[in-house]
């Protein structure tokens, strides 16, 4: 097919002014903005989440002269805080006898809309211009974080704000993973996409330190200010998405990598079985949007979707609760302080980040990405196990096996999210119609949320009545059983490597 020369009008503004004064760029210029945008909207998305785990201690109140802002998403870093005498006694309804409670319930809120938003949010994503989507979301999450912080200003006791205002910007917060995905699978082929995708998706754990930082060098002014200036944050990086980001190659007159990129997914090889008919045409001769349904009919798409159930369940269970753990379990004889034991759980993340990008190049060097997911999924079962049983004999073990299960339940979850969601939005069966990339990693993506949400909340009630131990055991089989759901598709990529 011949290039395409012409532009399609889908120019974003501030990239016409460049285009201006600077002349056309590179087809890897536009990738490199496409990364560099993409990572900082992403950034701004995690780091808008982190407010809630940091102000919990301030909202809860303790009557002391500090509060210990504990990063339990993104990594864990812990920062004492002194505060003014005003904000000691707490903020109600949240320093009441049944705080805690309140505050978990805020949480599940936000992160059950999130994960029901998710689903909706990739079909949307693939049936509108996706710079006007995200640019919508980021807007609308940026303004309902502020909203929960004006809480502080307004002087709001109401529960019932505070869930409401969560729950909205969870559906907000939905639209980012599906669009950036699918925005960075527009423009790279998939021979390269697993490790290019591992590296990009440190946006992750960037963003959480970030929004840590940001919420609790704020914190003593105001919890307010640590919602607040995350939102206004998120709303600028919004504007700057609409302005810059070139959603696909077409919009600037480039070809499509898909249009010279075959296929390197093994396990997916049944493309005539699966998908029969050729995409459906719009009356403008371009393919449209695949259904719901079909997209879970895609080959590998419900196996996937249902093994990330279990990866984001461990891994969120780790974000939520690995500080407290380390805060509650002694290391060569003595507990640690809050402070250190958040400072410490960064390790954890450090070790994901490696286990991303090493699971993406593996993915990519032997285009058998089931069989990587599998093999991290299911070795990170011995090392969770000598985590929670040697991890007590010193810090140098405790280090080195918490990195090493970072790194192997991490390393996976990176690996579907990103490059397996890419790639199974684009599979063969769909005959070139790449207008399923959102819908697909949605419907992955939104599966791993249920998992997220359902992983933390039952490790406050197992935890509180069976120990650590069980809760373990439920993180042992958790990672079974998404290894198990890979099997049949690991078979056929061993199979089809057997044969080359």
């Amino acid at each position: 097919m011949k290039p395409k020369t012409k532009m399609q009008g889908n120019v974003p503004t501030g990239m016409e002014v460049l285009q201006k004064y600077n002349g056309k760029f590179t087809y890897n210029w536009y990738k490199a903005s496409v990364l560099i945008l993409t990572f900082l909207c992403y950034t701004g998305y995690h780091a808008s989440r982190k407010p809630p785990s940091i102000v919990k201690s301030v909202l809860k109140g303790d009557g002391k002269g500090h509060a210990s802002g504990r990063s339990l998403l993104g990594g864990g870093m812990d920062v004492a805080i002194q505060l003014p005498e005003s904000m000691r006694a707490g903020w109600a309804p949240f320093n009441g006898p049944n705080g805690q409670a309140l505050l978990g319930e805020v949480d599940l809120s936000f992160l059950a809309a999130y994960a029901i938003g998710m689903f909706f949010a990739g079909h949307l994503g693939d049936r509108l211009d996706l710079r006007y989507f995200l640019t919508a979301g980021m807007i609308g999450s940026g303004i309902f974080v502020c909203l929960f912080g004006m809480g502080f200003f307004w002087e709001v006791h109401n529960f019932s704000y505070y869930v409401i205002v969560s729950i909205i910007a969870g559906l907000f917060q939905s639209t980012g993973w599906p669009s950036v995905v699918a925005i960075v699978a527009n423009w790279f082929g998939k021979g390269k996409r697993g490790l290019i995708m591992g590296i990009w998706n440190a946006h992750t754990s960037v963003g959480n330190i970030l929004g840590t930082i940001i919420a609790a060098a704020l914190l003593s002014s105001g919890w307010g200010w640590s919602f607040v200036i995350p939102g206004l944050l998120m709303i600028a990086l919004g504007f700057l998405i609409f302005f810059f980001l070139v959603v696909q190659p077409s919009d600037v007159g480039l070809p499509s990598p898909y249009e010279p990129v075959k296929s390197t997914d093994i396990e997916l090889e049944q493309k005539a079985h699966a998908h029969p008919h050729p995409p459906r045409k719009s009356t403008d001769g371009e393919a449209e949007s695949i259904s719901f349904g079909d997209a879970w009919r895609i080959p590998g798409v419900t196996a996937y979707a249902f093994c990330l159930f279990f990866s984001k369940l461990i891994a969120y269970t780790f974000l939520y609760w690995l500080p407290y753990y380390i805060n509650s379990t002694p290391i060569e004889g003595r507990l640690l302080t809050p402070k250190e034991a958040g400072d410490l759980s960064i390790l954890f993340d450090v070790g994901g980040v490696a286990g991303g990008v090493m699971a993406g190049h593996l993915s990519d060097k032997s285009g058998a990405s089931a069989v990587v997911a599998t093999s991290f999924t299911l070795l990170s079962v011995p090392f969770l196990w000598m985590y929670r049983n040697y991890g007590y004999m010193s810090f140098a073990i405790n280090i080195a096996l918490m990195m090493l299960s970072g790194f192997f339940v991490n390393g996976p979850y990176a690996l579907i999210t990103t490059a397996v969601s890419a790639d199974l939005g684009t599979h063969d069966s769909l005959q070139g119609n790449a207008k399923a990339l959102a819908t697909v990693s949605a419907i992955i993506d939104g599966m791993g949320s249920i998992g997220a949400a359902l992983g933390p909340m039952m490790t406050g009630y197992i935890s509180q009545r069976g120990g650590f131990d069980m809760v373990f055991a439920m993180l042992y089989l958790s990672a079974v059983t998404a290894g198990v759901l890979l099997v049949k598709l690991a078979a056929k990529e061993l199979a089809a490597m057997r044969r080359r």
